[in-house]
Protein backbone atom coordinates (compact mmCIF):
# COMPACT_ATOMS: atom_id res chain seq x y z
CA UNK A 1 0.00 0.00 0.00
CA UNK A 2 2.88 2.34 0.82
CA UNK A 3 4.38 1.68 -2.75
CA UNK A 4 1.20 2.18 -4.50
CA UNK A 5 0.15 4.91 -2.54
CA UNK A 6 3.50 6.89 -3.79
CA UNK A 7 3.30 5.27 -7.52
CA UNK A 8 -0.23 7.57 -7.66
CA UNK A 9 -0.16 10.34 -6.07
CA UNK A 10 3.43 11.22 -7.91
CA UNK A 11 1.80 10.53 -11.25
CA UNK A 12 -1.86 11.63 -10.85
CA UNK A 13 -1.42 15.04 -10.49
CA UNK A 14 -0.29 15.84 -14.28
CA UNK A 15 -3.32 14.35 -15.31
CA UNK A 16 -5.72 16.30 -13.47
CA UNK A 17 -3.61 19.52 -14.25
CA UNK A 18 -5.41 19.49 -18.12
CA UNK A 19 -8.63 18.40 -16.59
CA UNK A 20 -11.24 21.37 -18.02
CA UNK A 21 -12.79 21.50 -14.22
CA UNK A 22 -9.68 21.58 -12.56
CA UNK A 23 -7.67 24.56 -14.99
CA UNK A 24 -11.61 26.21 -14.56
CA UNK A 25 -11.61 26.11 -10.41
CA UNK A 26 -8.04 26.85 -9.78
CA UNK A 27 -7.75 29.85 -12.51
CA UNK A 28 -5.68 27.90 -15.38
CA UNK A 29 -7.74 28.49 -17.94
CA UNK A 30 -7.62 32.33 -18.08
CA UNK A 31 -3.89 32.24 -16.75
CA UNK A 32 -0.68 33.77 -19.16
CA UNK A 33 1.47 31.65 -20.13
CA UNK A 34 4.19 32.72 -17.19
CA UNK A 35 1.82 32.53 -14.47
CA UNK A 36 0.30 29.31 -15.56
CA UNK A 37 3.60 27.46 -15.52
CA UNK A 38 4.04 29.44 -11.87
CA UNK A 39 0.82 27.48 -10.84
CA UNK A 40 1.36 24.36 -12.50
CA UNK A 41 5.38 24.24 -10.96
CA UNK A 42 4.04 25.33 -7.50
CA UNK A 43 1.46 22.65 -7.34
CA UNK A 44 3.90 20.02 -8.95
CA UNK A 45 7.19 20.63 -6.54
CA UNK A 46 5.45 21.48 -3.63
CA UNK A 47 5.08 17.65 -3.12
CA UNK A 48 8.46 17.00 -3.95
CA UNK A 49 9.65 19.57 -1.61
CA UNK A 50 7.79 17.63 1.37
CA UNK A 51 9.29 14.78 0.25
CA UNK A 52 12.68 15.64 0.93
CA UNK A 53 11.51 17.08 3.96
CA UNK A 54 9.52 14.34 5.06
CA UNK A 55 13.01 11.40 4.08
CA UNK A 56 15.32 13.17 6.32
CA UNK A 57 12.91 13.67 9.33
CA UNK A 58 11.29 9.90 9.11
CA UNK A 59 15.15 8.54 9.94
CA UNK A 60 15.40 9.68 13.94
CA UNK A 61 11.67 9.16 14.08
CA UNK A 62 11.71 5.48 12.95
CA UNK A 63 14.52 4.85 15.42
CA UNK A 64 13.00 6.27 18.18
CA UNK A 65 9.01 4.90 17.80
CA UNK A 66 10.05 2.21 15.46
CA UNK A 67 9.30 0.89 11.56
CA UNK A 68 6.15 0.04 12.21
CA UNK A 69 4.89 3.02 14.12
CA UNK A 70 6.79 5.49 11.82
CA UNK A 71 4.86 3.79 8.39
CA UNK A 72 2.02 4.41 10.72
CA UNK A 73 2.27 7.80 11.53
CA UNK A 74 3.48 8.82 7.55
CA UNK A 75 -0.19 7.63 6.46
CA UNK A 76 -1.31 9.70 8.61
CA UNK A 77 0.25 12.63 7.56
CA UNK A 78 -0.34 11.80 3.55
CA UNK A 79 -4.26 11.33 4.63
CA UNK A 80 -4.14 14.57 6.43
CA UNK A 81 -2.37 16.23 3.18
CA UNK A 82 -5.22 14.21 0.31
CA UNK A 83 -7.91 15.36 2.59
CA UNK A 84 -6.55 19.20 2.00
CA UNK A 85 -6.09 18.65 -2.00
CA UNK A 86 -9.69 16.54 -1.60
CA UNK A 87 -11.02 19.76 0.19
CA UNK A 88 -9.70 22.11 -1.57
CA UNK A 89 -12.32 23.63 -4.08
CA UNK A 90 -11.06 26.79 -5.90
CA UNK A 91 -8.69 27.50 -3.07
CA UNK A 92 -4.72 27.22 -4.44
CA UNK A 93 -3.12 27.63 -1.48
CA UNK A 94 -5.27 25.03 0.22
CA UNK A 95 -4.25 23.05 -2.30
CA UNK A 96 -0.67 23.71 -2.37
CA UNK A 97 -0.35 22.77 1.47
CA UNK A 98 -2.33 19.60 0.35
CA UNK A 99 0.44 18.41 -1.49
CA UNK A 100 3.44 19.52 0.67
CA UNK A 101 1.65 17.84 3.64
CA UNK A 102 0.80 14.78 1.43
CA UNK A 103 4.79 14.82 0.23
CA UNK A 104 5.62 15.17 4.21
CA UNK A 105 4.20 11.64 4.47
CA UNK A 106 5.50 10.02 1.25
CA UNK A 107 8.59 10.78 1.65
CA UNK A 108 8.74 9.42 5.42
CA UNK A 109 7.40 6.00 3.51
CA UNK A 110 10.13 6.12 1.02
CA UNK A 111 12.44 5.43 2.88
CA UNK A 112 10.94 3.28 6.01
CA UNK A 113 8.68 1.08 4.08
CA UNK A 114 11.33 -0.42 1.63
CA UNK A 115 13.31 -0.90 5.36
CA UNK A 116 10.94 -2.39 6.84
CA UNK A 117 10.45 -5.15 4.11
CA UNK A 118 14.33 -5.69 4.38
CA UNK A 119 14.19 -6.20 8.60
CA UNK A 120 11.20 -8.70 8.52
CA UNK A 121 11.41 -10.50 4.99
CA UNK A 122 13.52 -14.11 4.55
CA UNK A 123 16.81 -13.84 3.49
CA UNK A 124 15.67 -15.57 0.60
CA UNK A 125 13.25 -13.41 -1.02
CA UNK A 126 14.45 -10.24 0.11
CA UNK A 127 15.79 -9.01 -3.04
CA UNK A 128 12.11 -10.13 -4.87
CA UNK A 129 9.90 -8.23 -2.09
CA UNK A 130 11.54 -5.08 -2.83
CA UNK A 131 10.96 -5.74 -6.46
CA UNK A 132 7.69 -6.30 -5.46
CA UNK A 133 8.03 -2.77 -3.70
CA UNK A 134 8.92 -1.10 -6.91
CA UNK A 135 6.28 -2.85 -8.77
CA UNK A 136 3.65 -1.83 -6.68
CA UNK A 137 4.91 1.98 -6.77
CA UNK A 138 5.02 1.84 -10.82
CA UNK A 139 1.33 -0.01 -10.34
CA UNK A 140 -0.19 2.99 -8.51
CA UNK A 141 1.30 4.94 -11.35
CA UNK A 142 -0.06 3.62 -14.02
CA UNK A 143 -3.83 3.94 -12.00
CA UNK A 144 -2.96 7.52 -11.52
CA UNK A 145 -2.89 7.73 -15.29
CA UNK A 146 -5.63 5.88 -15.98
CA UNK A 147 -8.41 7.20 -13.30
CA UNK A 148 -7.79 10.84 -14.75
CA UNK A 149 -8.21 9.22 -18.19
CA UNK A 150 -11.55 7.76 -16.89
CA UNK A 151 -13.00 10.91 -15.07
CA UNK A 152 -12.00 13.25 -18.55
CA UNK A 153 -14.53 10.49 -20.00
CA UNK A 154 -17.52 9.89 -17.32
CA UNK A 155 -17.64 12.92 -15.75
CA UNK A 156 -18.65 16.73 -17.04
CA UNK A 157 -16.07 19.07 -17.07
CA UNK A 158 -19.09 21.48 -15.51
CA UNK A 159 -18.98 19.13 -12.22
CA UNK A 160 -16.35 19.61 -9.77
CA UNK A 161 -16.12 15.66 -9.14
CA UNK A 162 -14.33 15.43 -12.26
CA UNK A 163 -10.67 16.43 -10.71
CA UNK A 164 -11.92 15.48 -7.04
CA UNK A 165 -12.52 11.89 -8.09
CA UNK A 166 -8.31 11.61 -8.92
CA UNK A 167 -6.86 13.51 -6.17
CA UNK A 168 -9.73 11.52 -3.22
CA UNK A 169 -8.77 8.19 -4.73
CA UNK A 170 -5.29 8.72 -3.23
CA UNK A 171 -7.10 8.44 -0.02
CA UNK A 172 -8.01 4.76 -0.63
CA UNK A 173 -4.29 3.32 -0.66
CA UNK A 174 -3.81 5.33 2.55
CA UNK A 175 -6.15 4.45 4.63
CA UNK A 176 -5.25 0.66 3.91
CA UNK A 177 -1.84 1.29 4.46
CA UNK A 178 -3.02 2.92 8.24
CA UNK A 179 -5.27 0.18 8.96
CA UNK A 180 -2.89 -2.67 7.80
CA UNK A 181 -0.20 -1.78 9.72
CA UNK A 182 -2.55 -1.86 12.67
CA UNK A 183 -1.85 -5.90 12.42
CA UNK A 184 1.37 -6.10 11.37
CA UNK A 185 4.21 -6.57 13.69
CA UNK A 186 7.02 -4.27 14.45
CA UNK A 187 10.72 -5.17 12.94
CA UNK A 188 12.35 -7.50 14.96
CA UNK A 189 15.65 -6.05 14.28
CA UNK A 190 14.19 -2.90 15.49
CA UNK A 191 13.36 -5.30 18.81
CA UNK A 192 16.16 -6.37 19.12
CA UNK A 193 18.16 -3.22 18.71
CA UNK A 194 16.26 -2.00 21.66
CA UNK A 195 16.49 -5.14 24.05
CA UNK A 196 13.09 -6.49 23.55
CA UNK A 197 14.60 -9.48 22.49
CA UNK A 198 11.42 -11.75 23.86
CA UNK A 199 9.28 -9.65 21.33
CA UNK A 200 11.86 -10.29 18.94
CA UNK A 201 11.76 -13.79 19.12
CA UNK A 202 7.35 -13.93 18.97
CA UNK A 203 7.65 -11.82 15.72
CA UNK A 204 10.53 -13.77 13.94
CA UNK A 205 8.62 -17.17 15.00
CA UNK A 206 4.97 -15.75 13.67
CA UNK A 207 6.79 -14.26 10.56
CA UNK A 208 8.71 -17.51 9.56
CA UNK A 209 5.47 -20.01 10.73
CA UNK A 210 8.39 -22.28 12.82
CA UNK A 211 8.66 -23.08 16.01
CA UNK A 212 10.69 -21.00 18.61
CA UNK A 213 13.05 -23.89 18.68
CA UNK A 214 13.40 -24.41 15.33
CA UNK A 215 17.25 -24.19 13.69
CA UNK A 216 16.26 -21.30 11.14
CA UNK A 217 14.67 -19.34 13.80
CA UNK A 218 18.09 -19.75 16.31
CA UNK A 219 20.18 -18.71 13.28
CA UNK A 220 18.62 -15.94 12.41
CA UNK A 221 18.28 -14.54 16.05
CA UNK A 222 21.69 -15.28 16.27
CA UNK A 223 22.77 -13.13 13.40
CA UNK A 224 20.53 -10.51 14.32
CA UNK A 225 22.20 -10.62 18.05
CA UNK A 226 26.04 -10.60 16.77
CA UNK A 227 24.62 -7.25 14.62
CA UNK A 228 23.12 -5.82 17.48
CA UNK A 229 26.00 -6.41 20.32
CA UNK A 230 28.64 -5.07 16.88
CA UNK A 231 26.17 -1.80 17.03
CA UNK A 232 26.26 -1.58 21.10
CA UNK A 233 29.73 -2.14 21.10
CA UNK A 234 30.33 1.01 18.74
CA UNK A 235 27.91 2.97 20.02
CA UNK A 236 27.85 6.76 18.92
CA UNK A 237 25.84 9.65 20.10
CA UNK A 238 23.71 11.67 17.24
CA UNK A 239 26.58 14.40 16.92
CA UNK A 240 29.20 11.39 16.31
CA UNK A 241 26.83 9.23 13.83
CA UNK A 242 25.94 12.43 11.81
CA UNK A 243 30.16 12.91 11.79
CA UNK A 244 30.26 9.00 10.38
CA UNK A 245 29.05 10.39 6.42
CA UNK A 246 31.73 12.70 5.95
CA UNK A 247 35.06 10.00 7.45
CA UNK A 248 36.90 8.07 4.97
CA UNK A 249 34.86 5.03 3.56
CA UNK A 250 31.67 6.54 3.94
CA UNK A 251 31.89 9.85 1.89
CA UNK A 252 33.07 7.88 -1.24
CA UNK A 253 29.92 5.51 -0.77
CA UNK A 254 27.65 8.92 0.12
CA UNK A 255 29.01 10.85 -3.06
CA UNK A 256 28.57 8.07 -5.35
CA UNK A 257 24.89 7.24 -3.76
CA UNK A 258 24.33 10.96 -4.79
CA UNK A 259 25.84 10.74 -8.01
CA UNK A 260 23.09 8.13 -8.72
CA UNK A 261 20.32 10.28 -7.37
CA UNK A 262 21.20 12.71 -9.61
CA UNK A 263 21.64 11.19 -12.56
CA UNK A 264 18.29 9.12 -12.22
CA UNK A 265 16.20 12.39 -12.00
CA UNK A 266 18.24 14.04 -15.12
CA UNK A 267 17.20 11.03 -17.40
CA UNK A 268 14.05 12.90 -17.34
CA UNK A 269 12.09 10.20 -16.55
CA UNK A 270 9.51 12.15 -13.92
CA UNK A 271 9.32 15.05 -16.55
CA UNK A 272 7.25 12.62 -18.48
CA UNK A 273 5.37 11.72 -14.94
CA UNK A 274 4.47 14.85 -13.73
CA UNK A 275 3.65 16.81 -16.98
CA UNK A 276 2.75 14.00 -19.18
CA UNK A 277 -0.06 15.33 -21.14
CA UNK A 278 2.20 18.48 -21.64
CA UNK A 279 4.96 16.40 -23.09
CA UNK A 280 2.67 14.19 -25.42
CA UNK A 281 1.49 17.90 -26.89
CA UNK A 282 4.81 18.84 -27.74
CA UNK A 283 4.35 15.64 -30.13
CA UNK A 284 1.47 16.59 -32.01
CA UNK A 285 -1.39 15.27 -29.85
CA UNK A 286 -4.30 17.59 -29.19
CA UNK A 287 -7.68 17.22 -27.19
CA UNK A 288 -7.27 16.01 -23.41
CA UNK A 289 -9.13 12.99 -23.58
CA UNK A 290 -6.01 11.73 -26.01
CA UNK A 291 -3.19 12.80 -23.98
CA UNK A 292 -4.48 11.14 -21.35
CA UNK A 293 -4.89 8.15 -22.90
CA UNK A 294 -1.49 8.02 -24.62
CA UNK A 295 -0.16 8.89 -20.91
CA UNK A 296 -2.12 5.87 -19.71
CA UNK A 297 0.06 3.41 -22.07
CA UNK A 298 3.28 5.41 -20.46
CA UNK A 299 2.32 4.11 -16.98
CA UNK A 300 1.53 0.58 -18.52
CA UNK A 301 5.35 1.17 -20.26
CA UNK A 302 6.51 1.87 -16.89
CA UNK A 303 5.18 -1.16 -15.14
CA UNK A 304 6.21 -3.67 -17.67
CA UNK A 305 9.93 -2.08 -17.12
CA UNK A 306 9.58 -3.33 -13.36
CA UNK A 307 8.32 -6.83 -14.11
CA UNK A 308 11.00 -7.23 -16.69
CA UNK A 309 13.44 -5.55 -13.55
CA UNK A 310 12.04 -7.83 -10.85
CA UNK A 311 12.01 -10.93 -12.25
CA UNK A 312 15.38 -11.22 -14.59
CA UNK A 313 17.68 -8.00 -14.59
CA UNK A 314 17.88 -7.70 -10.43
CA UNK A 315 20.59 -10.51 -10.12
CA UNK A 316 21.16 -11.67 -13.59
CA UNK A 317 22.28 -8.76 -14.99
CA UNK A 318 23.96 -6.78 -11.85
CA UNK A 319 23.85 -3.35 -10.49
CA UNK A 320 27.02 -1.94 -12.64
CA UNK A 321 26.11 -3.66 -16.37
CA UNK A 322 22.40 -2.66 -15.89
CA UNK A 323 22.79 0.97 -15.24
CA UNK A 324 25.70 0.99 -18.01
CA UNK A 325 23.84 -0.67 -20.47
CA UNK A 326 20.46 1.27 -19.34
CA UNK A 327 21.86 4.26 -19.60
CA UNK A 328 23.38 3.58 -23.40
CA UNK A 329 19.83 2.12 -24.28
CA UNK A 330 18.32 4.35 -23.16
CA UNK A 331 19.38 7.71 -24.59
CA UNK A 332 18.78 6.34 -28.17
CA UNK A 333 14.87 7.10 -27.61
CA UNK A 334 15.70 10.63 -26.71
CA UNK A 335 18.04 11.24 -29.56
CA UNK A 336 15.16 10.19 -32.12
CA UNK A 337 12.49 11.95 -30.42
CA UNK A 338 14.77 15.28 -30.44
CA UNK A 339 15.55 14.86 -34.22
CA UNK A 340 12.17 14.41 -34.97
CA UNK A 341 10.97 17.28 -33.48
CA UNK A 342 13.41 19.38 -34.59
CA UNK A 343 12.80 18.19 -38.14
CA UNK A 344 8.80 17.51 -37.67
CA UNK A 345 7.83 20.54 -35.24
CA UNK A 346 4.02 18.27 -34.85
CA UNK A 347 3.11 20.75 -32.00
CA UNK A 348 2.93 23.60 -34.46
CA UNK A 349 1.72 21.74 -37.14
CA UNK A 350 -0.97 20.63 -34.71
CA UNK A 351 -1.56 24.12 -33.95
CA UNK A 352 -2.27 24.86 -37.63
CA UNK A 353 -4.83 22.09 -37.70
CA UNK A 354 -2.57 19.78 -39.10
CA UNK A 355 -3.04 16.56 -36.81
CA UNK A 356 -2.20 13.33 -39.22
CA UNK A 357 0.92 11.77 -37.71
CA UNK A 358 3.12 9.72 -40.59
CA UNK A 359 4.42 6.60 -39.69
CA UNK A 360 7.97 8.56 -37.91
CA UNK A 361 5.76 10.21 -35.54
CA UNK A 362 4.13 7.15 -34.42
CA UNK A 363 7.43 5.50 -34.09
CA UNK A 364 7.94 9.50 -31.62
CA UNK A 365 4.90 7.92 -29.54
CA UNK A 366 6.77 4.13 -29.33
CA UNK A 367 9.84 5.90 -28.23
CA UNK A 368 8.27 7.66 -25.05
CA UNK A 369 7.02 3.96 -23.81
CA UNK A 370 10.18 2.55 -24.85
CA UNK A 371 12.08 4.83 -22.99
CA UNK A 372 10.10 4.31 -19.93
CA UNK A 373 10.27 0.42 -20.39
CA UNK A 374 14.04 0.64 -19.83
CA UNK A 375 14.63 3.08 -18.16
CA UNK A 376 11.87 1.53 -14.84
CA UNK A 377 14.32 -2.40 -16.07
CA UNK A 378 17.32 -0.05 -14.96
CA UNK A 379 17.70 2.98 -13.11
CA UNK A 380 14.73 2.57 -11.47
CA UNK A 381 15.05 -0.15 -9.52
CA UNK A 382 19.03 -0.72 -9.24
CA UNK A 383 19.84 2.75 -8.04
CA UNK A 384 17.71 2.60 -4.98
CA UNK A 385 18.74 -1.05 -4.53
CA UNK A 386 22.26 0.25 -4.84
CA UNK A 387 21.91 2.80 -2.46
CA UNK A 388 20.78 0.51 0.16
CA UNK A 389 23.52 -2.19 -0.15
CA UNK A 390 26.81 0.12 -0.25
CA UNK A 391 26.48 1.84 3.12
CA UNK A 392 27.80 0.49 6.39
CA UNK A 393 25.43 -1.09 8.71
CA UNK A 394 26.09 1.41 11.95
CA UNK A 395 24.87 4.33 9.88
CA UNK A 396 23.37 2.72 6.83
CA UNK A 397 19.76 4.35 8.24
CA UNK A 398 21.20 7.72 7.87
CA UNK A 399 23.24 7.45 4.74
CA UNK A 400 19.92 5.77 3.02
CA UNK A 401 17.63 8.85 4.49
CA UNK A 402 20.30 11.54 3.00
CA UNK A 403 20.37 8.99 -0.30
CA UNK A 404 16.76 9.31 -0.62
CA UNK A 405 16.40 12.97 0.16
CA UNK A 406 18.90 13.77 -2.47
CA UNK A 407 16.27 12.08 -4.77
CA UNK A 408 13.67 14.13 -4.16
CA UNK A 409 15.71 17.19 -3.99
CA UNK A 410 16.34 16.54 -8.01
CA UNK A 411 13.05 15.85 -8.40
CA UNK A 412 12.06 18.92 -7.04
CA UNK A 413 14.26 20.97 -9.45
CA UNK A 414 13.30 19.95 -12.75
CA UNK A 415 10.04 19.25 -11.66
CA UNK A 416 9.89 23.50 -10.68
CA UNK A 417 11.37 24.45 -13.77
CA UNK A 418 10.13 22.02 -16.27
CA UNK A 419 7.22 24.45 -17.12
CA UNK A 420 8.82 27.19 -17.91
CA UNK A 421 11.57 25.44 -20.30
CA UNK A 422 8.53 23.59 -21.85
CA UNK A 423 7.50 27.14 -22.76
CA UNK A 424 10.76 28.72 -23.52
CA UNK A 425 13.09 26.57 -24.97
CA UNK A 426 13.42 25.88 -28.86
CA UNK A 427 11.75 23.99 -31.47
CA UNK A 428 8.32 25.46 -30.63
CA UNK A 429 7.65 23.60 -27.67
CA UNK A 430 8.88 20.63 -27.22
CA UNK A 431 12.47 21.34 -27.25
CA UNK A 432 13.87 20.89 -24.20
CA UNK A 433 13.01 17.43 -23.18
CA UNK A 434 15.13 15.54 -25.82
CA UNK A 435 17.79 18.01 -25.91
CA UNK A 436 17.88 18.50 -22.01
CA UNK A 437 17.97 14.49 -21.06
CA UNK A 438 19.19 12.59 -24.42
CA UNK A 439 22.67 13.73 -23.67
CA UNK A 440 22.85 13.43 -20.05
CA UNK A 441 21.17 9.95 -20.51
CA UNK A 442 23.82 8.90 -22.97
CA UNK A 443 26.56 10.13 -20.62
CA UNK A 444 25.41 8.49 -17.49
CA UNK A 445 26.99 4.54 -18.70
CA UNK A 446 30.50 6.53 -18.98
CA UNK A 447 29.74 7.58 -15.21
CA UNK A 448 28.67 4.48 -13.77
CA UNK A 449 30.93 2.31 -15.03
CA UNK A 450 34.18 3.30 -12.94
CA UNK A 451 32.43 4.15 -9.27
CA UNK A 452 29.86 1.15 -9.44
CA UNK A 453 31.18 -2.15 -7.60
CA UNK A 454 30.31 -5.08 -9.63
CA UNK A 455 29.49 -7.74 -7.38
CA UNK A 456 25.79 -8.35 -7.33
CA UNK A 457 25.52 -10.94 -4.85
CA UNK A 458 27.30 -9.85 -2.08
CA UNK A 459 25.47 -10.08 1.28
CA UNK A 460 25.24 -6.45 2.55
CA UNK A 461 27.37 -6.80 5.67
CA UNK A 462 30.15 -8.25 2.21
CA UNK A 463 29.71 -5.13 -0.23
CA UNK A 464 33.41 -4.32 -0.24
CA UNK A 465 35.19 -0.95 0.35
CA UNK A 466 34.55 2.03 -2.24
CA UNK A 467 38.07 4.09 -1.17
CA UNK A 468 39.41 2.64 -4.54
CA UNK A 469 36.82 5.02 -6.44
CA UNK A 470 37.38 8.07 -4.70
CA UNK A 471 39.18 9.44 -7.66
CA UNK A 472 36.34 8.95 -9.78
CA UNK A 473 33.69 10.24 -7.48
Amino acid sequence: MSAITMGYDTSVIGGTMVLDSFRRDFGLLSASGTYRDTLQGNIVSTFQAGCFFGSLLTFPLAEKIGRRNAIFVAATVFIAGGVLMTAAHGLLAMLIVGRAVAGLGIGASSLIAPVYIAETAPPSIRGRLIGVFEIASQGGGMLGFWINYACDRTISSSKAAQWIVPLGMQLVPGALLCLGMLKCPESPRWLASHDRWEEAEKVLVNLRALPADHQYIRDELSEIRQQVEERTANRMTFREMFKRPFQKGVRNRISIGMLLMACQNLTGVNIITYYSPRIFETLGLTGTTTKLFATGFYGIAKTLGMFVFSVWLVEKVGRRNGLIWGAFIGSVPMWYIGGYVMMADPAAAAVQGDINRDGWGYLAMVCVYLYGLIYCATWQGITWVYCSEIFPIDVRMLCTAITTADQWFWSFLISRTTPYMITSLGYGHQGPYPRRHGPPFHAEHLAAAPVINRKKEAYLEQVGSTDQHRSYT
